[in-house]
């Protein structure tokens, strides 16, 4: 599994596909999966829309292309339907309201139903490659640490506390807490707490399934067969975010296995910004003074991209860099991504070399 990390506007979505589409040509059988629910990822496919069930791409390559979107809803009734002891605790569940709600509403839910997405199509879905198209940097961390949240909230005195009125062997417990329950229907009114516990009832019993899904998970992102590339352009911002990225990563003990930086300004001569602007000093009086100076500026541009990229390099080290160039238009079909590829693998398919410009 290769999980796409960085801030938005980097070009995130279209590596992603470029890196599912190498996997077919080497005969894989890939997918590629986003999880912004913006339509970045159809339109670089050159689809008109992905749904949450995976989509073939049909090409002459010798392994299989796959594309979805992530349904944070749909993939939730799933686990419901996945864990409930029968199918009438999961009927109840699927029509409460206050399911309804958090299931695409409550934060982190996406984050977390995104990891089980990813499971269940690397468990499940007989996939060889998955590739992640992640939301921008400080989302894909809540994306990351989705897991290990809902086992906290799992093990949370609150949630605890919330079951206590299922539990028979709780009815002491149990009278005080629809005493307070009725206390707080006051504020948020007693539609809200009813749907609150019933949804609680219903859902007795499945914590479990959810843990143990929630650790697996967790050790699927620690597997030395998962990777995390980091991408990003020369922008200041999009930089800063990196390191951002790049730190919490090291913190978790995730390395970063790749660095890829997009839309490098060009060297269009070996000079330096110095020496063009001192030829163009001694052009002062002719045309070329003015080109000279241009041309300085661009080499200029180009020498500081350069010293940043290089900077964050040194942090993620040994993870190799690749840096891609502007290119003429943006990747909107497959023969753009594979302009792409161009730059992140050589002829063989093997990963472009280390600084290939």
């Amino acid at each position: 599994m290769i999980v796409c990390c960085g801030s938005g506007g980097v070009g995130k979505t279209t590596t992603a596909a470029v890196l599912a589409l190498e996997g077919a040509r080497q005969g894989r059988r890939a997918v590629v999966v986003t999880i912004d629910p913006a339509k970045r990822l159809a339109d670089a496919l050159g689809l008109e829309t992905l749904s949450d069930t995976p989509t073939r791409i049909e090409g002459d390559w010798p392994g299989e292309l796959w594309a979805l979107m992530l349904d944070t809803k749909s993939t939730f009734d799933a686990l419901v339907l996945k864990y409930a002891p029968s199918a009438g605790q999961a009927d109840g569940i699927l029509r409460n309201r206050f399911y309804r709600n958090i299931s695409s509403a409550l934060s982190g839910t996406q984050e977390y139903m995104a990891m089980e997405k990813l499971y269940e199509l690397h468990e499940e879905g007989g996939f060889e490659l998955v590739v992640v198209d992640t939301p921008p940097t400080r989302n894909a961390l809540d994306f990351i640490d989705a897991p290990r949240r809902l086992t906290h909230f799992l093990d949370n005195r609150l949630f605890r506390w919330m079951m206590m009125p299922t539990r028979a062997y709780l009815k002491a417990a149990g009278v005080a807490t629809r005493t307070l329950l009725r206390v707080i229907s006051r504020g948020v009114g007693s539609d809200v707490v009813q749907d609150a516990v019933a949804f609680f009832q219903a859902f007795e019993g499945m914590e479990d399934g959810f843990r143990q899904r929630a650790e697996r998970v967790l050790h699927l992102l620690s597997d030395p067969a998962t990777a995390f590339l980091l991408v990003t352009t020369p922008r200041a911002d999009a930089l800063e975010e990196s390191r951002f990225f790049a730190a919490k990563l090291e913190e978790a003990g995730i390395p970063v296995e790749a660095l890829v930086v997009n839309r490098m300004h060009p060297r269009f001569a070996p000079a330096g910004a110095d020496q063009l602007r001192s030829r163009a000093a001694d052009q002062a009086d002719t045309d070329l003074a003015g080109l000279y100076e241009n041309l300085a500026d661009f080499t200029l541009l180009a020498e500081v991209e350069e010293a940043h990229v290089t900077e964050l390099s040194a942090r993620v080290h040994p993870a190799p860099l690749v840096r891609v160039p502007f290119l003429p238009s943006d990747v909107h079909d497959l023969e753009g991504l594979s302009e792409l590829g161009k730059y992140l693998f050589d002829g063989d398919g093997e990963p472009a070399p280390v600084g290939t410009a």
